[in-house]
């Protein structure tokens, strides 16, 4: 029997795992699977205001609630923005015809829908925000999924509850960590991937230096150097929020000494486009367009030599 997720809502899963064995197979009979079942809770008024607070909802955001139960953190997020879309995605239907009566009681229908849907089926390449409040077990197998299909820039809002903050989402620790006093509340930007090898060209004084990097990459957390013509030098201060990637750089350029960069731009699939500034060592500084691309292989594994003038 293969493993299945049979239920999804607010504090509540059924998680069918496979449990076939010896004494199964000498008895056809004995159930196959076991269950672990938790009932719906609904959200404490409290919480959701801090969902939504940590949010920072604006009028162009399209959320969505894995597991939203009686849907009142959808309907929050619309009536905090009057503006903004919103979907809900639960496995038991009386809940789901329960939020779309309330959305409509609301006027909010025209903006805000809930689905009779498994979480792990609901569409989440156009959502900006992503709220989930379910038992950790299934937010880590939720993990796979949004890295997967969200876009980079993408806000996922938990509620720790009653649970520890720590395997939330596995080893993915979380951009921003709300207490207040209460169960902490926390943020994650969906990392843009930057893994791999970049290079681009930068013109200053009728010269053009070559750069060839290569950046590594776990969730937000990044590391990286460059090399120009034989020198190579780490990335410091990197920071990768969604498809939003800063970084500075310590190198010496031909002629122009020891320069340093201080880099800020935005990932676009392959590309990534923004601006550096440099400070040269005399103190003289530029600000120059910045455009990297990601290449197939990299010159910075080139030999290197002995000459290192």
């Amino acid at each position: 029997m293969q493993d299945s997720i049979i239920s999804v809502s607010r504090r509540r899963f059924a998680l069918g795992l496979g449990a076939l064995g010896l004494g199964a197979l000498a008895q056809p009979r004995v159930a196959l699977a076991q269950e672990r079942f938790s009932h719906f809770v609904p959200s404490d008024a409290i919480s959701v205001d801090r969902l939504i607070q940590i949010s920072n909802l604006r009028d162009d955001d399209f959320v969505v609630d894995l597991g939203s139960g009686d849907g009142r953190i959808v309907l929050s997020a619309a009536r905090a923005n009057a503006k903004l879309r919103g979907f809900g995605v639960d496995i038991q239907e009386d809940l789901v015809r329960q939020s779309n009566a309330q959305a409509k009681r609301e006027g909010l229908a025209d903006r805000v829908q809930f689905f009779h849907q498994n979480a792990f089926d609901a569409d989440l390449s156009n959502v900006t925000v992503i709220y989930m409040w379910l038992f950790p077990e299934l937010t880590r197998l939720l993990r796979t999924k949004i890295l997967a299909e969200a876009r980079p820039g993408t806000r996922v809002v938990v509620n720790s509850s009653a649970f520890s903050e720590q395997g939330l989402l596995g080893n993915w620790r979380p951009d921003v960590t709300e207490r207040e006093g209460h169960a902490p509340v926390l943020l994650w930007f969906v990392p843009a991937r930057v893994e791999g090898y970049w290079s681009w060209e930068l013109a200053l004084d009728g010269a053009r230096f070559a750069y060839d990097a290569v950046l590594h990459q776990q969730f937000q957390v990044v590391e990286g150097s460059a090399r120009v013509g034989t020198r190579r030098e780490s990335f410091g201060d990197t920071l990768l929020r969604g498809d939003e990637l800063s970084f500075g750089l310590q190198i010496t350029l031909p002629d122009l000494g020891r320069t340093r960069h201080e880099y800020s731009g935005r990932v676009s699939g392959d590309q990534i486009k923004g601006k550096v500034r440099l400070t040269m060592s005399e103190g003289r500084t530029a600000e120059l367009p910045w455009l990297a691309r990601r290449t197939a292989t990299s010159a910075w594994f080139r030999p290197t030599g002995v000459d290192l003038k």
